[in-house]
């Protein structure tokens, strides 16, 4: 940004008329609008083709808001935004009854997040308000992680976008239910269980499958974070055997790798290690999604604790739906 203030205050000044922005975050940048307007949160939900029932993320500036926001806190949830907080972790706590039921999806919880980005630190305290803020895509599809993304994507629909430059985590915030007792993962991300127990001195834990009595929360569907190109997860030893026998079936692959050296300007190698690729994930993908392949690879990383963030954000791309003729997925 050429004036960084002018244009915290043009977003500014937006959302107090009901716009919407595209807001760099430390995670993904996101679409927001003023929470407290239910008639601009539901421009949120047209821009994006979002269900109206699935709950956003409110934004605030600091943890001195979570009380305007929640009640009944449990004390857990101060002790991790203490130690989070500015940073890349969503709380689900019982909800205020003035918090409207458009962000919500109509549930008693809502998600608290500080981001710990400058740009959007500067937007929420000039604000003063919470902003509900879903990654700035279409519904499912890949989080933008630039400026330039969220642009390409939702084109008109934003009237101001605010460029912080690429994003430093890259994937989107641990979410954390503190709604129901124990505190449960119900999204993984960069911040792990294992960080959070320490904080809390007692486990947390991460469900292996759906618990269909959990809030519903951002990223939980099965088929997310996707592109339109379909996708196809193989371990490293499998994945040449399938590219070249797709190649000789005649389809145009891409190949997304991170041990195998790559092999042609549609396969790109990400870092070895889960902070980096995590980090090139979102724009890699983009990248592939252009490229006019047929089906993309994805060599599948390790399934250790350290990769889980990763591997949940792929195992969903790789779950989407066929498409109908006008781009969208099939019900």
């Amino acid at each position: 940004m050429t004036d960084p203030d002018h244009a915290v205050r043009e977003a500014v000044a937006a959302l107090r008329a009901g716009q919407l922005i595209g807001l760099p975050t430390e995670t993904v940048y996101g679409l927001a609008a003023d929470a407290r307007n239910p008639q601009a949160v539901a421009r949120i939900f047209a821009a994006k083709g979002r269900p109206a029932d699935h709950p956003l993320i409110v934004h605030l500036a600091s943890a001195d808001q979570l009380d305007d926001w929640a009640r009944d806190i449990p004390e857990a949830a101060r002790r991790l935004a203490a130690a989070f907080w500015p940073g890349p972790l969503t709380l689900i706590l019982k909800r205020q009854p003035g918090v409207p039921d458009a962000v919500t999806g109509g549930q008693d919880t809502v998600g608290l997040r500080v981001p710990a980005h400058p740009v959007a630190q500067a937007v929420l305290s000039a604000f003063g308000g919470g902003l509900a803020a879903p990654s700035a895509n279409r519904f499912g599809r890949i989080s933008p992680t630039t400026a330039a993304h969220v642009r390409d994507e939702l084109g008109d629909a934003v009237a101001v976008v605010l460029d912080g430059g690429g994003c430093a985590v890259g994937i989107e915030s641990t979410i954390v239910d503190l709604s129901r007792g124990a505190p449960v993962v119900l999204r993984p991300g960069h911040i792990s269980a294992v960080e959070l127990s320490r904080v809390l001195g007692a486990p947390v834990t991460t469900p292996d499958a759906p618990d269909a009595t959990a809030p519903r929360v951002s990223g939980a569907l099965a088929s997310h974070y996707a592109p339109i190109t379909p996708v196809r997860l193989l371990a490293a030893a499998d994945l040449p055997a399938v590219a070249a026998a797709a190649e000789k079936a005649g389809q145009r692959i891409a190949v997304l790798s991170r041990s195998l050296t790559a092999q042609g300007a549609n396969w790109r190698q990400l870092p070895a290690d889960p902070v980096g690729y995590a980090n090139s994930l979102y724009r890699e993908l983009r990248h592939l999604d252009r490229s006019g392949a047929d089906l993309l690879l994805i060599e599948a990383p390790p399934s250790s604790v350290e990769w889980l963030a990763v591997n949940d954000r792929l195992k969903r791309a790789a779950a989407h739906p066929p498409e109908t003729g006008d781009g969208l997925p099939k019900a």
